[in-house]
């Protein structure tokens, strides 16, 4: 078992036993009853990964003296009072988004149940399964990450938030919202009682929480320091600094690359990357416009475009082609050099050497 599961599984493990909590002095979690979402089965999985809540009884209910027993309320009550550990977001005066709460943050999606446990204990969380200081580099680069990348999806869908403007050209039917909705009884089932489906919901969410904490860890964040170094080396690979080499092969590169282009405030746009595949071949890949998109900043040179080997290495004159993409977003070839070469064709004949970032060019945007 991973390190992370591991970990969680020792957590659980302690619970049975009541490690570091009196006879009857388990505290309690409350939530609403009746049909379940997403963001409060995530709150109440996320508080129990926390030694002081991890024998907690949640508590299902809409009774105000019930939920007043109770050391936690998430997503229901009507309040939000960290202090009081109220954590409700339903209430029209609540507008937080993680910016408000945490102005060091960016994130402006509306918090939900989940997003507010998640704003308040995400870190002494992460460092609990990490084994990590919680002020420490490790936790902070992965609270970023995982709320980013996991949490902020759950509150956008709880709050109605759409992805973009527009009509979405299809739909989207297997997010963990709606995995965890279809766990409620469905509308015709002669037994509508729904604690059942919860206490699975809670292990899903928890589940998936946790492997994406565990891929975040021993995969994301290890690429993270490859590209940050191929990044401090790119004037090594081009004197315009905006090609890229990745020394160690390919890795998960691309989200890096925006954010430390931010983070580290480059002047330039980086706009190609160099790495050796699997095969032992060499790709030239065009760095997209954003994080999801498929427009790329700049494109190798059209007239390559969904040509091969022979026939891309005379029209271009570099040895050793393989291929270029029929959408120009990425090309191959046999060795360093002739992606390097591809490289430099590219950024000659698309006129971008000298184009700072933000302006754009004729064959994409920077």
């Amino acid at each position: 078992m991973r390190s992370v599961m591991r970990r969680a599984a020792r957590l659980m493990a302690a619970a049975g036993t009541g490690a570091g909590i009196g006879p009857g002095s388990a505290p309690r979690i409350g939530t609403h009853d009746g049909s379940f979402h997403c963001d409060e089965a995530l709150a109440c999985a996320l508080l129990r990964l926390l030694p002081r809540f991890r024998d907690a009884e949640v508590v299902r209910t809409r009774d105000p003296q019930r939920l007043a027993q109770c050391e936690v309320v998430v997503d229901v009550g009507g309040e939000y009072d960290p202090e009081r550990h109220r954590y409700d977001h339903h209430q029209r005066s609540f507008t937080h988004s993680m910016r408000s709460l945490r102005p060091d943050k960016p994130w402006s999606t509306k918090l939900s149940s989940a997003g507010l446990i998640y704003c308040h204990f995400g870190s002494q969380i992460l460092a609990e399964l990490l084994g990590q200081p919680e002020d420490g580099p490790v936790v902070a680069a992965l609270y970023d990450q995982l709320y980013e990348s996991f949490v902020e999806e759950i509150d956008a869908i709880d709050n109605g938030i759409a992805q973009a403007e527009g009509e979405p050209r299809y739909a989207i039917t297997s997010t963990l919202s709606a995995r965890v909705g279809r766990l409620n009884p469905r509308w015709n089932d002669p037994n509508q009682d729904t604690e059942a489906g919860f206490q699975r919901a809670m292990e899903l969410v928890r589940s998936e929480f946790l492997e994406r904490l565990e891929h975040c860890h021993r995969s994301w964040l290890p690429a993270r320091a490859l590209v940050q170094e191929s990044i401090q080396r790119r004037f090594e690979v081009h004197s315009s600094g905006q090609v890229l080499e990745l020394a160690q092969g390919w890795c998960p590169w691309q989200d890096h690359i925006f954010r430390l282009e931010q983070e580290l405030a480059l002047p330039r746009a980086l706009l190609l990357v160099l790495y050796r595949d699997q095969a032992g071949q060499w790709r030239v890949q065009s760095v997209p416009t954003g994080p999801h998109s498929f427009q790329s900043r700049l494109p190798l040179p059209e007239p390559w475009c969904g040509l091969r080997d022979q026939a891309l290495s005379q029209l271009s004159g570099i040895p050793g082609c393989v291929f270029v993409h029929a959408t120009g977003f990425i090309g191959g070839n046999c060795t360093r050099e002739g992606a390097l070469e591809m490289a430099r064709r590219t950024l000659e004949q698309c006129g971008a050497e000298e184009t700072p970032p933000g302006t754009g060019t004729a064959k994409g945007t920077l």
